[in-house]
């Protein structure tokens, strides 16, 4: 994937919140021809910073629309249907910060206990998804800057999907993807 992808991505991202903002907004629908790839089935998420603080983030794991759609879904959600916050409205946008993470396939992760899945874990290069009996949760690899250790990683990860930071149990089943991202810059 190339830099001119990641710049048109960010693009996308920002004009299809725009153009929910009610703002005026470039068209980007001659780009498909230029790039072909965003025709392509692709799996993203769209982060939103504003001030370097968490604003909005929502993706898909698993592609199952062209990459132009995927992005601007995840981007208009992110901004407007991320349960944790309130929605993004044209007042704040100018301080707002887009980044947006192109995921590999996810690869199951099998592991025999959850010591073995600690020394498989690669920090700051793995994404991880937690499944355990109807419980789901994701953290892209951006969340190692915060979650630096493996077993807080994967507690924390545990909690995100609603159950306890100690559990652990045979029928977890994990999932490793890597991404290439890229971020506007302030």
């Amino acid at each position: 994937m190339t830099n001119s992808l990641g710049t048109v991505l960010l693009q996308l991202a920002r004009s299809s919140i725009e153009q929910e903002l009610g703002m005026p907004t470039q068209s980007y629908a001659g780009l498909m021809g230029t790039l072909p790839e965003l025709a392509l089935p692709g799996a993203t998420f769209v982060t939103l910073t504003e001030h370097a603080d968490l604003r909005g983030c929502m993706g898909t794991l698993e592609a199952h629309r062209s990459l132009h759609d995927d992005v601007c879904a995840n981007a208009r959600a992110a901004a407007f249907r991320d349960p944790r916050f309130p929605p993004v409205t044209w007042q704040v946008w100018p301080q707002i910060r887009v980044e947006v993470s192109l995921l590999t396939a996810p690869e199951p992760l099998p592991v025999a206990d959850e010591a073995d899945a600690l020394r498989q874990l690669v920090p700051g290069r793995d994404g991880l998804i937690f499944s355990w009996a109807g419980h789901r949760s994701t953290f892209l690899p951006q969340v190692w800057e915060q979650l630096p250790q493996p077993a807080e990683f994967l507690a924390r990860l545990k909690q995100k999907a609603g159950v306890s930071a100690k559990f652990w149990s045979p029928e977890v089943r994990l999932a490793r993807y890597r991404v290439e991202k890229w971020k506007e810059w302030a």
